[in-house]
């Protein structure tokens, strides 16, 4: 019985995947090149991000639950710091950092604390933004019910942050997606070094993926780019997890 067309095909096509997939591996793991360079991505990101929650959550929750003059304008500032060029943040670290800078005596230049400052400064308005718009979000009468029972501002707060709980989970995944994503500020402020053996020492996945494409090393930069869309696609799966546990909540 003769073969459908698909069929004759499919050798074809999938052939030619079967030989590169292993080709890649060979070429990009072989010297833990690419592993070093994700350990360092998802250090960087992961800790400035943690440390700007650490700032961004309790921010959002005084600004969205006090009365004061001029929280329009605050508000203002928070969601124009989203859109901020990551290309100055770098600059502004950089300098701070440098030896003229007011840092300059702790010899951060070129290293990944560096890196997370400059990563810091850029997730931290979209973590407080976001934030702020969930915490605002939350009904009045759930403020009231916990004055009510004779709730402190500390309960309050607390009870606040429950119900805000799915919108301040989006906001640090989406100061996540702007951290691990970043290229001209890490590349300012960290140099995109690696050793003398290839191993990394501030060269992220986004750095790396232009810098591989430059040299024309094409196969090396599409694994580089493979694996940095399976983080996107990570943080949107958990997005999609902590809506759905919020709507059937």
């Amino acid at each position: 019985m003769p073969l459908e067309p698909t069929a004759q095909l499919a050798p074809v096509l999938f052939e030619p995947t079967a030989q590169l997939v292993p080709a890649l591996l060979d070429v990009s793991f072989r010297e833990g090149y690419v592993g070093s360079i994700v350990f360092v991505s998802l250090y960087v990101s992961l800790t400035a991000v943690a440390l700007s929650t650490l700032v961004s959550v309790p921010a959002a929750v005084a600004i969205g639950l006090a009365e004061f003059p001029g929280k329009g304008f605050v508000k203002s500032v928070v969601n124009t710091g989203m859109g901020f060029p990551s290309v100055v943040v770098g600059l502004v670290v950089l300098f701070a950092v440098s030896n003229q800078g007011p840092l300059g005596s702790l010899e951060l230049i070129f290293t990944r604390e560096a890196m997370i400052m400059s990563q810091f400064v850029l997730a931290t308005p979209p973590i407080t933004a976001i934030s702020l718009a969930a915490v605002s979000g939350v009904d009045d009468g759930v403020r009231d019910a916990a004055r009510v029972l004779g709730g402190t501002r500390v309960d309050v707060a607390l009870v606040v942050l429950k119900e805000a709980r799915y919108g301040i989970a989006t906001a640090v995944l989406a100061g996540f997606g702007r951290a691990v994503s970043e290229v001209g500020s890490v590349l300012i402020v960290g140099g995109n070094i690696t050793s003398a053996d290839g191993i990394s020492k501030t060269r992220t996945l986004t750095t790396a993926i232009q810098l591989e494409a430059r040299q024309g090393q094409y196969e090396t930069a599409m694994v580089l780019g493979a694996v940095l869309v399976a983080l996107v696609l990570t943080v949107n799966a958990v997005v999609v997890r902590f809506g759905d546990r919020g709507v059937t909540a």
